[in-house]
């Protein structure tokens, strides 16, 4: 086993100039194994619009788990690195959600509905533990409740070292948390450079089918109006340096989204029935 290098794996790919693939999974133990054995960077359990469940979610994290892989990567780096959407939307300035799921050991968390600067600070902080207030990067205000032990194993460190590593990414480099922000709304368009003027986040996600709710154009996501409100979402991102996430990348849109710069793609993998086809082609 080499030498603990970087644990996140969607953090690694960006450092390395790859787009990281993702895909959004139920916190189920069997889509858990199943995910596990892709080739994908990373999932996110989605527990906005499913039940929020701690207990489930441990599981899910155990089964995605494939020890094989990892032994013969040498490397304690997951080949799928888990992340969690919580159902707290921003405006509710909720943080114990996002201590829950940290405390299980996930590596990233996704806040839903961000529409203001203090939104997005109080997200970042939720994802920091407390600090001297002459420590660097003291800013945003660390949040988190301390309980480690549970997540420094699920990372295979010590509790020491899980302190190291566990502060947000890329404000502090060797952080191996990402905070992500939906942006779904007009009010988010609207603050969206005073959002990004957040230290600490890590990445924002375009909110494809709220905002094309509030827009009039209900997942209509190449709609002209959707599309130009994406565009600018895009543009003032990377004005800012910040990574920006695409929920809905398809066979028939994924040459569009790498084009237009995005940076980590959320692809949708479908059941196959060939072999019942044929079978059924065949009687």
């Amino acid at each position: 086993m080499e030498k603990i290098g970087r644990l996140n794996g969607i953090i690694a790919a960006l450092e390395e100039g790859r787009r990281p693939t993702m895909a959004f999974a139920r916190a189920e133990r069997e889509e858990a194994i199943q995910f596990g054995l892709s080739a994908l960077d990373g999932i996110l359990f989605e527990m906005e619009h499913t039940p929020y469940s701690p207990s489930e979610l441990r599981d899910a994290l155990q089964f995605l788990l494939n020890r094989r892989r990892m032994v013969d990567g040498g490397k304690l780096q997951p080949n799928v690195t888990p992340f969690v959407r919580i159902p707290a939307n921003g405006a509710e300035m909720n943080t114990w959600m996002a201590k829950q799921v940290l405390d299980q050991g996930v590596y990233g968390v996704v806040f839903p509905h961000v529409a203001t600067a203090e939104q997005a600070r109080n997200a970042v902080a939720a994802c920091r533990y407390a600090r001297p207030k002459d420590a660097p990067n003291y800013e945003p205000k660390g949040l988190r409740g301390d309980a480690p032990n549970t997540a420094s194993r699920y990372w295979g460190l010590t509790v020491p070292e899980y302190y190291a590593r566990a502060d947000v990414w890329p404000l502090v480099p060797e952080g191996e948390i990402m905070v992500v922000l939906m942006i779904e709304s007009v009010e988010a368009m609207e603050n969206l450079a005073e959002i990004l003027a957040v230290p600490g986040i890590g990445a924002i996600m375009i909110g494809e089918g709220d905002l094309s709710q509030q827009l009039g154009f209900p997942r209509q996501y190449e709609h002209p109006v959707v599309a130009e409100a994406k565009r600018k979402i895009l543009a003032t991102a990377k004005r800012a340096g910040v990574r920006v996430a695409h929920p809905h990348v398809t066979s028939g849109n994924v040459a569009e989204v790498i084009a237009e710069g995005y940076d980590i793609l959320f692809t949708s993998p479908s059941r196959s029935y060939a072999t019942l086809e044929k079978a059924k082609s065949l009687m």
